[in-house]
């Protein structure tokens, strides 16, 4: 059955221009985009395809029509949506949500002056090997409810807090019965067992934990920190990732978060689809990320510095390089446990220089382009018809109320739920 949306006072369709979203071009599988299909090029509010009084058609969970409201077509069923704006899911790019426990000791301990090092990751690690299957399994899913209750219809997730074989392909099983973006993240942290013999652990990693995880994932990732003594130097990475990509998975790298490091120059050399953090960047890495667009793009995590009082990334020196940029929320236990995306965009407004529009854009179309996806994160025809519903009749109330409840995704039964 098609659904008519109407009553859309502002649609951001992420497309360019109201005539390229009506034309569409997003392919059925979408998913191996590459990030040149959403640059982020021109004038931002341009990039947003802004239709004002605005309707659109959904048909078997996709875009069918968009176009003004006066011109919509008839359909089996109609919603009025009163003048409300409506933009695509937000397609949340890094996050960390197969886990047990909590770190509250520790983020209060940071907010009266502990740093953080990475090292709080074993607490975690330790509480996700005793959980059951179960509930693990009812975890997560009460964590994916909350992402979709506030406009968020694609979340990747990472493993990483099980660190043995069993446990990381555990994380993975579990995380693949709720999103298609799973990544193999065996290279959080050396474990505490494993500190004595780096290279046995690395081993492991790249031997017989990647055979037992690669069947549930489609990416591989890397802490590549060597600011962290329990994170993996830009060698060990190379390693990892170049292991991951002859199975078959796909790269991607945590790097430069806390401190200058070799992050944004081997997740370039190895063409990965995201380096995630980019909060200390060297000019050469700026350079290096700007020639690499058409690849690589910088996710940044406001949230993080956000919740360990800790340098926010300079995305305004990012963009005006050239250089793609998306919004995640890297919601984990331990430096960032909030799975909103409406606060990361008002975040990144606040304190990291962009504009709304901006903002906007790196929270869906970037976000997508970070997965090497072009069926999210854009409402265009043939694309998935994931809308985010605002309760205000403009993208900038995002960032213009922060903290309020304005986003939800429309109940469209014609979704898949695994995206």
């Amino acid at each position: 059955m098609s659904l008519l949306v109407t009553g859309i006072g502002e649609l951001v369709t992420n497309a360019g221009s109201p005539e390229a979203a009506r034309a569409g071009d997003a392919p059925e599988g979408g998913a191996s985009a590459g990030v040149e299909r959403a640059a982020y090029r021109g004038d931002p509010v341009t990039r947003l395809g802004l239709v004002p009084d605005a309707a659109l058609v959904v048909d078997d969970g996709r875009v069918a029509w968009i176009g003004p409201a006066a011109a919509a077509p008839a359909a089996d069923r109609a919603i009025d949506l009163g003048g409300r704006a409506v933009l695509p899911g937000f397609v949340d790019s890094h996050s960390h949500v197969v886990y047990a426990g909590d770190r509250v000791a520790e983020f209060t301990a940071r907010m009266t002056g502990q740093r953080y090092d990475g090292g709080g990751i074993a607490t975690t690690m330790a509480a996700t090997r005793a959980a059951s299957d179960e509930e693990l399994r009812g975890l997560l899913a009460a964590r994916i409810t909350e992402f979709r209750a506030q406009g968020t219809s694609v979340v990747e997730i990472k493993s990483g807090y099980g660190l043995t074989v069993a446990d990381e392909a555990r994380a993975l099983r579990l995380a693949a019965e709720v999103t298609s973006e799973t990544t193999f993240l065996g290279a959080h942290v050396v474990p505490p067992e494993a500190r004595g013999d780096r290279a046995a652990y690395v081993d492991l990693v790249t031997g017989p934990m990647l055979a037992a995880c690669a069947p549930y994932a489609r990416w591989i990732d890397v802490f590549c920190e060597p600011a962290s003594p329990y994170a993996f130097t830009g060698e060990e990475a190379r390693t990892v990732l170049t292991a991951g990509m002859g199975a078959g998975l796909l790269p991607r790298v945590h790097g430069n978060q806390l401190g200058h490091g070799p992050g944004v120059q081997v997740a370039v050399e190895v063409g990965a689809a995201s380096v995630d953090h980019c909060t200390f960047l060297a000019d050469a890495d700026v350079a290096a990320l700007a020639d690499a667009a058409g690849t690589t793009v910088a996710t940044l995590l406001p949230g993080v510095e956000f919740s360990t009082r800790s340098p926010y990334p300079d995305a305004r020196r990012l963009l005006d390089a050239g250089v793609v940029v998306a919004l995640a929320t890297d919601c984990n236990p331990g430096t960032c446990n909030s799975s909103s995306m409406p606060l990361m965009v008002a975040l990144a407004v606040r304190e990291m220089g962009m504009s709304p529009a901006e903002a906007v854009w790196s929270a869906t179309a970037g976000g997508a382009a970070a997965l090497r996806r072009s069926d999210v994160g854009r409402l265009v025809v043939g694309a998935a018809a994931d809308l985010c519903v605002l309760d205000a009749p403009t993208h900038a109330h995002l960032a213009y109320r922060p903290g309020v409840p304005l986003a939800r995704l429309l109940d469209v039964s014609e979704h898949s739920s695994a995206r």
